[in-house]
């Protein structure tokens, strides 16, 4: 990957953004705080929180902390008797310094790397609507009318639309006019399938590659999480997911594979949006167990392990989430938005 000078210079050249946008977000996030700390712009023994830095961003906390744990282990940033890392090595206390885009280079010359693209602003609410619409099958999406509906621009309703396709999660027909792809039975077992075979071989790779700070951080979440359930918000449990099948999976160095498993994990977004908002908190902890084991393989450097511990916890997922979509079926009809129209043939 190319340094952060390197990043800055080659915002100005044409089709830029494109291939910045290739590179995962917590890599640049690393990168700018990694030069900011070298440069002195940001002085030794500033103190960094996810928060402040994920708003610089425009970005979740997840990135951040991913970013977080690199530079931890690589030295440039430190763990401290209280929250959050301090730059540099030694004893000193931390040094409450406002952050500020400047401080990190991220000025007007370089906006790429943290102004929220414009179709962050609807997308969850509208993954959410169309994973429920998906339940009842295949509907015409109208761009035109969708982007009225959401009150923004027609490119914007397309960004959201490119991204939804990505995921699997709509299409674009013969015509090329947008299509949501109906949810039914037979697709969530072909994508579990997939997902039983390319996750197991994706963590067996990332295992290395995973930072010690960031996996036990992540044991200790699903820990405290265990400890309480149910009583966890929807942000919680998707945080977990996201912690193992997104975060841990994205260390694997096959970018082919991590690809070809993009559209599979489609079935992480649908238990997020019918757990808790369509549904009750299942009365039984749905996964975390399931997690813990995968990573209490991880801790001894157990791949053949943790590789089949995952495999079993998507298999006896799927019935669980047929289950829950079966029940959305039968208990709740959404009302068809303006800019949705059910096909027929």
């Amino acid at each position: 990957m190319n340094g952060t000078g390197q990043v800055l210079a080659d915002m100005g050249a044409p089709g830029a953004e494109a291939a910045l946008d290739k590179s995962p977000l917590y890599l640049r996030i690393r990168d700018v705080l990694a030069d900011a700390a070298a440069t002195g712009r940001l002085p030794k023994g500033a103190l960094l929180l996810e928060g402040p830095v994920a708003g610089l961003f425009a970005s979740t906390r997840t990135p951040v902390r991913q970013a977080f744990a690199l530079l931890e282990a690589a030295g440039t940033i430190r763990r401290f008797d209280g929250r959050g890392f301090l730059v540099g090595q030694g004893r000193s206390g931390p040094k409450r310094v406002a952050l500020t885009a400047e401080m990190l280079g991220l000025d007007e010359e370089a906006p790429g790397l943290r102004k929220a693209p414009a179709w962050e602003a609807i997308y969850e609410g509208l993954e959410r609507e169309m994973v429920h619409l998906s339940v009842f099958g295949r509907h015409r999406i109208n761009e035109v009318e969708l982007a009225r509906d959401r009150g923004v621009g027609r490119q914007v309703a397309r960004d959201a639309l490119t991204r939804l396709e990505a995921y699997g999660i709509v299409e674009k027909d013969e015509r090329m006019r947008w299509t949501l792809v109906p949810l039914d039975e037979q697709r969530m077992r072909d994508l579990h399938d997939i997902r039983a075979a390319l996750e197991p071989l994706a963590i067996v790779q990332a295992a290395p590659f995973i930072p010690p700070a960031e996996r036990r951080a992540m044991t200790a979440r699903l820990e405290e999480a265990l400890a309480v359930y149910p009583h966890l918000t929807v942000k919680a449990m998707d945080d977990l997911e996201t912690d193992l099948h997104i975060t841990c999976l994205g260390y694997c160095l096959n970018r082919e594979l991590l690809i070809a498993l993009r559209r599979a994990q489609f079935t992480l977004n649908v238990s997020k949006h019918i757990i808790g908002v369509s549904h009750r908190m299942p009365a039984d902890e749905p996964f975390i167990a399931e997690h813990l084991a995968v990573f209490r393989a991880l801790d001894v450097d157990d791949g053949a392990r943790a590789a089949e511990t995952l495999r079993h916890h998507i298999v006896v997922s799927l019935p669980k989430v047929i289950g829950r979509v079966a029940e959305l079926r039968e208990a709740h009809r959404p009302a068809v938005p303006a800019y949705a129209a059910p096909v027929t043939r």
